[in-house]
């Protein structure tokens, strides 16, 4: 029985080697070798990856270590060294524009013009937080820019009101800005604000409603504005129709370079003879 299966195996190894097409010998190498290699993985002695290509445990490391370095020219937190050379460039150029203040006298000069472009008085913390400063050094700023003020006899001079301080013009100077601004106010009164005025002048005290009936138009605006240049003021209501009373003003005999209103010229050679006016306009 054992002989004749010898020789029936015998039988078909000549047969299979007989179809079996011609194998290239480089194919057959191939062959071999993959043979070996899933042998060798079969045997646990190395691994294969999920192409079956070998994949050594160095080379694995360090595809881990290049995944985690940043690309050239990129910082860790993913900015560029150009932007931060830029921010830098920017920092220095800004910093450039503004004074280095540890300098005494340079600090002086900041604190002095702050307070001259600042309308309401600023306070210490105020200055050093605007400026950069300690406060010990804004406090000797500020002790030294009045010194020098007082010292050279500026027209302005340095106060403290109330937490702060502010530059103010000297009181013994105030009459001559006082001049200064009342002579750049001075402007030529129109035709309509001195016919108002002459009215109020020669009829005062008289109501808005008066005046109007007299001249013949409106005359809010008009009296508005000789209010504002100090020229006339309200002095009551009129007790018959409530309506508000004007009289002229010592601005306006100052002006007119009058002692009072009697020294205000007569109309009579101003007026037409009654002979002249119509019956109707004598009534009315």
């Amino acid at each position: 029985m054992s002989n004749a299966g010898s020789e029936l195996d015998t039988s078909r190894a000549k047969v299979a080697e007989a179809v079996a097409p011609e194998t290239d010998p480089e194919q057959a190498a191939a062959g071999s070798q993959a043979g070996e290699r899933v042998e060798r993985h079969e045997s646990g002695s190395e691994r294969l990856d999920a192409h079956g290509d070998e994949s050594p445990p160095e080379a694995a490391a360090a595809d881990e270590q290049s995944a985690d370095k940043p690309a050239d020219g990129a910082s860790a937190d993913g900015q560029s060294d150009g932007g931060q050379s830029d921010g830098a460039a920017l920092s220095v150029a800004a910093d450039s524009s503004r004074p280095d203040l540890s300098d005494p006298d340079t600090l002086c000069a900041a604190v002095e013009s702050v307070l001259f472009i600042s309308d309401a008085p600023v306070t210490v913390t105020a200055l050093a937080a605007g400026l950069h400063r300690p406060e010990p050094e804004i406090e000797a700023a500020l002790s030294s820019l009045a010194k020098a003020l007082d010292e050279r006899g500026s027209g302005i001079e340095l106060r403290e009101i109330g937490d702060g301080v502010r530059l103010y013009s000297r009181p013994e100077l105030a009459g001559w800005i006082e001049s200064f601004l009342m002579d750049g106010q001075r402007v030529r009164l129109t035709q309509a604000a001195l016919e108002t005025l002459a009215v109020i002048a020669y009829r005062q005290p008289i109501t808005r409603a008066r005046i109007s009936a007299i001249r013949g138009v409106n005359v809010d605006g008009v009296v508005r504005t000789l209010i504002t240049r100090g020229l006339i003021t309200e002095v009551g209501a009129d007790p018959d129709t409530g309506g508000g009373l004007y009289r002229t003003t010592e601005l306006f005999l100052e002006k007119m370079g009058l002692r009072s209103l009697d020294e205000l010229p007569s109309l009579a050679p101003l007026l037409p003879e009654l002979s002249g006016l119509e019956s109707d306009e004598l009534s009315g």
